[in-house]
């Protein structure tokens, strides 16, 4: 019975149900013990001889099937992630289940410490305090979180396929922190960007860059840029020369300006 505080046990123990419980995965995955709960607060509605106390997958689904009309008419708040990580004994999802139910029919909350992620039903926390030596496997990972009842259940391929697949991402996550947390383990030597020593810059320098500089040259501006002063022009004489074939003409006077840049 890990998993469950002193309050829901001792809850669960002045029912008085058929059988007590030993293993919390184990005995509330089939739903039966969950549908004696609630025939004490509602006898009327839950009858006990239309479920089944067995192991098997389909009997699970029926028990549950019913279950879950039940909480749609009394519109309680019981996710479906919750009641299928129960099904397949995923870890924390009966503690989470029975906070839940613990919740609806005695309204007292208890925050159980050892969930952590309320939909995260798979050891990644485990293995996160293991070290990194002891650690699974991508292929292991894929084993203790994907159970073969959820195979039986999901024929779909693909959406088996996006499970193991996000196991996997989680685990290439973990095994990203770990080449960062300890890069001498796996033979990573630092880029020269990562030797080079860092100056810290004076405790004036971001005042430097507020305080506005002076330019001797010039102001900038949208058409000047780079702040120089703008180009001095003088006026000059240029001579052209024509040809007709028949002599030259007399030289034609014209104006022109040219850019003297100071």
């Amino acid at each position: 019975m890990s998993g469950l505080p002193r309050e829901i046990l001792k809850w669960i123990q002045s029912l008085d149900l058929s059988h007590p419980v030993r293993n919390t995965r184990r005995d509330f995955s089939n739903g039966y013990l969950v549908a004696e709960i609630f025939s004490w607060y509602y006898p009327q509605e839950i009858e006990m001889h239309s479920y089944d106390n067995g192991t098997s997958l389909p009997c699970k689904h029926g028990n549950w099937s019913q279950l879950q009309r039940f909480f749609q008419r009394h519109k309680f708040d019981i996710p479906k992630e919750v009641i299928e990580g129960t099904i397949h004994c995923k870890p924390t999802a009966a503690a989470l289940l029975m906070e839940k139910v613990y919740f609806l029919l005695t309204n007292r909350k208890i925050k159980i410490a050892s969930v952590g992620d309320e939909y995260n039903f798979t050891d990644s926390n485990y293995q996160e305090q293991l070290p990194a030596h002891a650690r699974s496997t991508a292929s292991m990972a894929i084993k203790n979180n994907i159970a073969n009842t959820e195979f039986s259940t999901d024929p779909d391929r693909i959406l088996c396929q996006q499970k193991a697949q996000a196991i996997i991402n989680v685990h290439l996550e973990h095994r990203r922190q770990e080449r960062v947390e300890d890069p001498r383990r796996f033979g990573i030597r630092p880029t020269l960007g990562q030797l080079c020593p860092r100056k810290v810059p004076p405790s004036n320098y971001n005042e430097s860059l507020q305080r506005p500089q002076r330019h001797t040259k010039g102001h900038k501006t949208e058409d000047n840029p780079e702040g120089n002063q703008p180009a001095k022009y003088t006026e000059i004489q240029v001579k052209q020369v024509t040809d007709t074939g028949e002599g030259f003409l007399p030289p034609i006077q014209t104006t022109g300006m040219y850019s003297m840049v100071h």
